[in-house]
């Protein structure tokens, strides 16, 4: 059996990009943006479009697309990033129906400029199959539902055990629904795309660049500085990193691993032919796509989160997690069974203590920052650099009113406590989803506990 490729930044890269040059000498902008992945090219793309004169910096300190943008699992999904009945608590309900409205008209226009563009990223507008595989899942599924018609979400379609067949041949449903506010997409060909689309348009990309300072006026990188009235932050997972932003937002682990190209008689045994995206409803849920070259890539939770907000180097995984992730997917998709695995990897996604992203731009000193998506950051990236390039520009527009627009929860407690934290709610999460195994009809108390702990 062939060995598993374990780490080399993800499965979407057949071979590591060349990076660009680094930035080598001080220079003026009108904007820097710090962060090359899709928050910080989406910003760079729209502020460009909206004024073709400004003179925009992005600093990135590996390549474009070397973190998030370049490891999910590829859902160009509407889903919120966040808690929506929490957010109308605070900011109003007819705020947030616009804000839900806005996440799937970005689907669309995600679709719309990687035509227009020519990014070839293999999306493919399927929606997204979630299915419940026991009775307590099923019992939050049905509740799924009824919660995303009463956000107005169109088109959500219950689907029976039959139903959820047709689509796909998983193994144990016992119910499903469709959203169709979802599509397929390459991760990493979307963001390599969008950084030579942004170069083409006149925007300047260093990378190769880690930034050490970070102020208003002025970024430093630890060869050269930037001066510039608006500096905006898009470094996501690894805001940690950068001096005084330790606990701003929490950086989680999320693992994935990737079949060989599956032969085409056995697809005939599974199905999937819509190229939906794929989940479920367990408190250790998983994620998956049917890739463009006819893989499986299918994530989770791993070491969730690792002491001291430490990221990654290059994506490398715990063995355990290949095995428990090869695991799932032969439970839910025997059919794969034979099929080797051939890479595994991890990326980091940010977590705000709320749960909630935001997007933030302060007039008076030119900072701004989006991000905090947690694990929804595909569609909400291109949202947010929409609603950052309207707040630069001093446009009033129904974006800049969006509920996530100013928003900022408080910092994460410091260590042990947030690592403590978020081990015993990833270990009860688990022990909920082995006590509904057993047949319970509902939620495990356990989860939730886990939920009102953590404030999700």
């Amino acid at each position: 059996m062939p060995q598993v490729i374990n780490g080399r930044i993800s499965n979407w890269y057949a071979e590591l990009p060349t990076p660009r040059p680094p930035l080598l000498g001080d220079r003026d902008a009108d904007v820097c943006i710090v962060g090359a992945g899709y928050t910080g090219l989406w910003t760079a793309y729209y502020l460009k479009r909206f004024d073709p004169s400004l003179r925009i910096a992005v600093l990135e300190a590996r390549f474009a697309g070397f973190g998030a943008s370049g490891r999910n699992g590829g859902w160009l999904s509407g889903l919120v990033p966040g808690n929506r009945d929490r957010m109308a608590k605070l900011y109003g309900r007819d705020r947030v129906l616009a804000w839900q409205q806005a996440l799937n008209d970005a689907v669309d226009e995600v679709i719309d400029v990687a035509d227009r563009e020519g990014i070839e990223a293999g999306i493919v507008k399927g929606g997204t199959l979630h299915a419940a595989r026991n009775r307590a899942q099923a019992s939050r599924l049905a509740a799924e539902v009824e919660e995303e018609r009463s956000w107005k979400v169109d088109g959500i379609t219950a689907l029976t055990k039959d139903e959820s067949a047709q689509r796909i041949q998983l193994d144990g449903v016992v119910s499903a629904y469709h959203n169709p506010h979802c599509a397929r997409v390459q991760p990493a060909q979307l963001v390599r795309g969008l950084a030579d689309t942004v170069e083409r348009m006149g925007v300047d990309v260093y990378e190769r660049s880690p930034v050490t300072e970070l102020r208003a006026g002025r970024v430093g990188t630890v060869l050269a500085k930037v001066s510039a009235p608006v500096v905006l932050r898009a470094t996501e997972g690894f805001t940690a990193a950068l001096p005084g932003l330790r606990r701003r937002w929490l950086p989680m682990n999320s693992s994935m691993i990737a079949t060989e190209p599956i032969p085409q008689h056995i697809w005939e045994t599974i199905g999937w032919q819509r190229r939906e995206t794929l989940g479920d409803t367990a408190h250790g849920f998983f994620y998956a796509q049917r890739t463009v070259d006819d893989r499986i890539a299918i994530g989770g939770r791993s070491v969730p989160y690792r002491f001291g907000s430490r990221t990654d180097i290059d994506g490398r995984v715990p063995e355990r997690t290949i095995t428990h992730l090869t695991a799932v997917l032969h439970a839910v998709l025997p059919q794969t069974r034979g099929i080797p695995i051939a890479q595994a990897w991890c990326g980091v996604l940010a977590v705000p203590r709320d749960w909630e992203a935001c997007v933030s731009f302060d007039t008076a000193t030119g900072l701004g920052s989006a991000g905090g998506y947690v694990g929804h950051g595909v569609t909400a990236a291109n949202l947010a650099g929409q609603t950052l390039a309207d707040l630069v520009l001093g446009r009033q527009t129904p974006l800049t009113e969006l509920p996530w627009v100013g928003h900022r929860a408080r910092d994460w407690e410091p260590e042990p406590l947030r690592w403590l934290g978020v081990r015993g709610m990833y270990l009860a999460y688990r022990a909920a989803d082995r006590h509904e195994s057993r047949g319970r009809k509902r939620t495990s108390p356990i989860a939730v506990v886990a939920d009102k702990i953590s404030g999700r």
